[in-house]
């Protein structure tokens, strides 16, 4: 998806807005997980239309988070975007990516049918509530970086020149910087520029988030190396709900271990599948 920028005027307020947010973050010695739960308000009316129409979602609906680092797993179409996106509503980041105070693509005449509003619906339990942190987009990411480059030279710093990398090295460098500071990061999909070997990179900074507690990831993947991350919660969303699962036990692992063990009678079967 391609996201236009906002107009000059805009994005000043904007970067300026973003540059005051960061300066008022504050720290806590508490560890992550910093949200603790969601849950449906017990006054929301759920109705038929998108996304509040999603099969797992009732007014009995709640999610408790006990790890720093959460791992949602699912089919395209079953919710895991549309649920980042509603969990980033309510951290108060901007739907299209970024950070509080942040608005780096202007999204007011998409067409695209986005999770936020299911944030009016649902309530957040925190402790402490934290308001520094990223909602990372994979399909925005360009928009992104080139914001925080101007961003930054308006600040008279120096830009972080993620764009100066490779898509997959710039990922991994932004990863590197910014998950580096204490927040809550949404990530959805962060593998889509990723090699394997890059996501071993990403594996390994989502493993020292999950030792250090210094950060709350809630990520949104089809990829079974980054599901590995020793110690986090695997959750697997299905038209029932959301459950906890372990990696061998995805669909995502099982069909990867079967084409390694065999590519060419995997290939022939799914072929033949599709005849």
């Amino acid at each position: 998806m391609s996201w236009p920028s906002p107009p000059a005027h805009v994005m000043n307020e904007k970067r300026l807005r973003g540059v005051n947010a960061m300066r008022r973050n504050k720290s806590t010695n508490l560890p992550a997980p910093f949200l603790k739960r969601l849950w449906v308000k017990e006054d929301s009316s759920l109705g038929e239309q998108y996304p509040f129409n999603l099969p797992w979602l009732d007014e009995d609906f709640s999610l408790d988070f006990a790890t720093p680092v959460t791992i949602i797993v699912g089919e395209n179409g079953t919710g895991k975007s549309t649920l980042i996106e509603a969990v980033a509503a309510l951290c108060g980041f901007d739907e299209a990516g970024g950070g509080k105070g942040y608005m780096p693509v202007d999204h007011s005449r998409a067409v695209d049918r986005s999770g936020a509003p299911l944030a009016t619906a649902l309530r957040a339990a925190w402790l402490p509530k934290v308001t520094a942190g990223w909602f990372f987009r994979a399909e925005s990411f360009f928009s992104v970086a080139r914001f925080l480059d101007e961003a930054a030279r308006d600040a008279n710093a120096a830009p972080p020149g993620f764009l100066s990398w490779s898509h997959g090295e710039g990922f991994v460098r932004f990863f590197e910087e910014r998950m580096s500071r204490q927040g809550i990061y949404l990530l959805d999909e962060p593998e889509s520029a990723l090699s394997p070997k890059r996501q071993l990179e990403l594996l390994r900074i989502l493993h020292a988030i999950q030792g250090s507690a210094n950060a709350q990831i809630i990520m949104a993947t089809h990829s079974p190396i980054l599901m590995a991350v020793p110690g986090a919660r695997l959750l697997e969303i299905t038209r029932a709900g959301l459950v906890e699962t372990e990696l061998r036990q995805t669909g995502h692992f099982k069909l990867y271990r079967d084409f390694t063990v065999d590519p060419d009678d995997f290939v022939g079967r799914a072929l033949r599948d599709e005849g």
